[in-house]
């Protein structure tokens, strides 16, 4: 029998009291998991954030300048963008479990080559190698969290990942700053840090993770990884160096640019040809998916390129130190764990979503142009407003372009399509962070060369062979005329950042006008793999008469008659679980017919002829999408829209009859179609006992259709009667059992109307049982056997501590009961009305 736990993970009972490797994981069982992940996805936040606030530092210290701070920034944007896909699409061939510790190993080594780097070019290496842990671990977070948990449950989940990832946020640009800020200690330990819980998350993972291991033959694409790695690279390696090392408009643009289409160009090439492409093509033909890609790459660039240069304005345009520049963050980080965790839970409860993505764009959009306007002597507390609806809107928006892309995808999809969101949000940061920092560059010197005049001669002799070095400046060695020029430079430049981002968010929340709401599946993907499986039986057969009858049809100009199944008592749960899944994927109501639609209209009626109201019809896809609901009126008439010709699937359902799924075909005419609900059938029965034709109450009734699946059980009152209702129609088994009786099994045929009647007669069980005894007492350990006078074994036992043995629910008749444990001893014994007890046997070595 299988079960659908509140989490969407279903369980399936097993005899013998086995353990089941697909058991409903409680809440604390899922917490127990998703520890291990969150503290992963803390290391990966950790390690990007930690050093922001010290990157001045520590590009000043290792003799970089602008475009390596930018570089040590892009390249784990870099690698974390061009290997999500890859690990998205590993999660969906092998086992996730070692992919995540896999992601944790590679961070750890990526940190400690962070933490030994002697130059720019060594330090933006291990970063490289983190980001490739990273990308792992926050794609592999996302996919091993919607295998669990079902996309309706998984909202208030969400919720303690943006916690995580606020705590993260927030806590690494403070604890990178104290670091920072401590002379003992400096900032290589700012790379360190992040080891020590990476080692923990993978002891916990070991420990607490535990998914089924999907049995597929692995084949990687690696041509597909390589061509877009190759792609990604050299568009970011582009607009990092454009405006800096070459001009917008050059030739090495135009190469540049013309090999990143090119190599786009082969990538898409390989991935329609490849038999496990790294991110499937067929995917963007659903339209929420692509809309929130796209919303993604837009999000991904507001919010990375918002948030990284923030370190850069409070310690050079405001003269604050690493640690208060990540304290003066913390409006932002609250505004994302606030409505990260309140959107979530919310969504568990009412299943909507939608919402939540158009006001995080509104948010969003509204905070960065805000922000745009800020200087380098702007109040605080005004810049704090607009940093807290900047996160607010992030944390609404981050997560839940996930959640809906993954409410669209089958099991087997689910790590390719999570990754491929993921994707495209780290691509637009890469891209964001690369030409934001050019740009940032540019508007810097723009806005100094034009308040230079402001200084003395003096002044700026020194401040051209300042802001001449290429180098990110030491503002606590500078002067203070030349010290207030130059923050002014910076903070105008940086807010202009926020103002051409500020479009970009706009865009995002464009595109998300147009992603449809679907309501969220109460099922997790695990679970839906495995009802999956459960349903690769072959349909069932349409009834001859219902075959006849549409036969009989007339069929209108335009229009094929229907293929109508009615289910049997397979067949109804399979149509039950396919009204199930329309709902889950559909959209509620329909509204005016589209232009093109076809009418769809008939009648419900019952198996007598009579009307059935109140019938729901829901008119699906073959791809299980639905297009329309209607409800019957008073007379069971329904009327519903197909979106043009095509086979479609109609499933109609009410109270007290069997689900009903028929195929339909439209041609582009009206369709008239009725649609005949067969009534469930009831079952009802007395057990007496047959000596003495008394009732026999409190005893269990179960019923079972032909595969063994239980339908129904239940115990008989005090006269002995038991009742089901809302059984399937067919052939199926009744079983009763009770103390002190023999049990039964009966086959019976339920009817199609009405109710059948059963009686079931229950022999009176007798019994045996005595002790086993020795020379010094009870004997344990003893074998008992028994055999009937036919010379079969009827039942075996092994004594306890007190040499006891029993047998029950035996016939009467001559038996013969064999103890072994000294020399066998074999006794005869008549079993009649009741039983025999104290049947004791002595048995002793020969001579005792």
């Amino acid at each position: 029998m299988a079960t659908t736990t509140p989490n969407g993970v279903r369980a399936h009972a097993k005899h013998g009291g086995g353990s089941s490797a697909d058991a409903p994981m409680t809440h604390r069982q899922i917490m127990e998991a998703l520890s291990g992940l969150l503290l992963g996805m803390f290391c990966a936040i950790l390690s990007s954030t930690i050093v922001t606030n010290a990157l001045p530092e520590i590009v000043s210290d290792l003799g970089g300048g602008q475009s390596a701070y930018t570089w040590v920034v892009t390249a784990s944007l870099l690698t974390m963008t061009a290997s999500t896909p890859l690990w998205g699409k590993l999660a969906d061939l092998t086992s996730k479990k070692v992919l995540v510790q896999s992601a944790l190993i590679i961070f750890v080594i990526g940190s400690v080559v962070a933490g030994l780097a002697q130059n720019s070019a060594m330090l933006i290496t291990a970063r490289a190698i983190q980001g490739l842990g990273g990308g792992g671990l926050s794609a592999l977070a996302q996919i091993i969290m919607a295998a669990m948990i079902s996309p309706r449950e998984r909202g208030r989940y969400s919720g303690y990942l943006g916690a995580t990832f606020a705590v993260a946020t927030v806590g690494g640009p403070l604890l990178g700053g104290v670091i920072t800020d401590t002379s003992w200690l400096g900032w290589r330990w700012c790379l360190y840090v992040g080891v020590p819980f990476a080692i923990i998350a993978l002891i916990v993972l070991q420990k607490t993770l535990n998914l089924p291991v999907v049995k597929r033959k692995v084949k990687v694409d690696w041509a597909g990884a390589f061509f877009v790695t190759a792609a990604v690279s050299l568009l970011l390696i582009w607009v990092t160096f454009a405006d800096d090392k070459y001009s917008w408009m050059s030739w090495q643009t135009g190469v540049m640019v013309g090999g990143a289409i090119a190599l786009t160009l082969v990538f898409l090439l390989v991935e329609s040809k490849a038999s496990e492409p790294i991110i499937p093509l067929r995917l963007f033909r659903n339209r929420t998916i692509t809309l929130a890609s796209l919303a993604s790459l837009f999000v991904g660039i507001a919010m990375f390129a918002g948030t990284v240069y923030f370190s850069q304005y409070f310690q050079l345009a405001r003269d604050k130190s690493p640690t208060m520049s990540g304290v003066m963050t913390i409006p932002m980080i609250g505004g994302l764990f606030i409505s990260s965790t309140v959107s979530g839970i919310i969504i568990t409860r009412t299943g909507r979503w939608k919402g939540w993505l158009l006001s995080g764009g509104v948010l969003l959009t509204a905070g960065l142009g805000l922000l745009s306007t800020m200087r380098y002597d702007t109040p605080y507390w005004h810049i704090g407003v607009f940093m807290a609806l900047m996160g607010l809107g992030v944390g609404m928006m981050m997560q839940n372009l996930v959640l809906c892309t993954q409410n669209q995808v089958a099991p087997g999809d689910l790590g390719a399509a999570s990754s491929v969101v993921t994707f495209f949000r780290s691509l637009g940061g890469a891209v964001g962070v690369s030409v934001l920092g050019s740009v940032m560059s540019s508007r810097i010197s723009h806005y100094a060369s034009d308040t230079i005049g402001s200084l003395s001669p003096q002044e700026q002799a020194a401040a051209a062979k300042s802001s001449g070095s290429g180098t990110i400046p030491d503002m606590d060695l500078l002067p203070p005329g030349i010290r207030t020029w130059l923050e002014s430079a910076y903070g105008h430049g940086i807010a202009d950042i926020f103002l051409y981002v500020a479009p970009v968010a706009l865009l995002a929340f464009l595109v998300t006008l147009f992603i449809k709401e679907v309501p969220l599946r109460t099922s997790g993907a695990l679970a839906q793999a495995a009802e999956a499986a459960a349903e690769t039986a072959p349909p069932a057969a349409p009834a001859p008469a219902e075959a006849a009858r549409v036969a009989d049809e007339p069929v209108p100009a335009g229009a094929v008659a229907a293929t109508t199944a009615t289910p049997d008592a397979s067949g109804a749960a399979a149509a039950q679980r396919l009204a199930a899944t329309a709902t889950a994927t559909g959209s509620g109501e329909p509204g005016a017919p589209a232009s093109g639609s076809v009418p769809v209209r008939g009648h419900v009626r019952g198996a007598d002829g009579a009307p059935v109201p109140q019938a729901a019809v829901t008119l699906i896809s073959l791809g299980g999408r639905q297009l329309g609901r209607s409800v019957a009126q008073a007379d069971g008439a329904y009327a519903l829209d197909a979106p043009g010709a095509g086979s479609y699937v109609l499933i109609a359902s009410a109270d007290g009859h069997q689900p009903q799924a028929s195929t339909v075909v439209v041609n582009g005419e009206p369709l008239a179609h009725d649609i005949l609900l067969s009534g469930t059938s009831g079952l009802t029965g007395l057990v007496r006992s047959a000596g003495t034709g008394l009732p026999v109450p409190d005893a269990m009734v179960i019923v079972t259709d032909v595969r063994g699946d239980l339908l129904a059980t239940g115990s008989t009152g005090e006269q002995g009667e038991f009742s089901f209702t809302e059984l399937v129609p067919g052939t199926v088994t009744v079983a009763v059992n009770a103390a002190g009786y023999r049990p039964r099994a009966l086959p019976v045929e339920v009817g199609g109307t009405g109710v059948t009647r059963v009686e079931a007669e229950l022999e009176t069980g007798a019994r045996v049982r005595g002790v086993i005894r020795a020379p010094h007492g009870p004997l344990a350990d003893a074998r008992v056997t028994l055999v009937d006078a036919a010379g079969n074994v009827a039942g075996t036992a092994t004594t306890g501590a007190d040499g006891a043995y029993a047998f029950a629910d035996l016939d009467g008749g001559e038996y013969t009961v064999i103890a072994t444990g000294y020399p066998p001893v074999a006794t005869a014994l008549t079993v009649t009305g009741g039983g025999a007890d104290d049947h004791d046997i002595e048995l002793a070595h020969p001579g005792e």
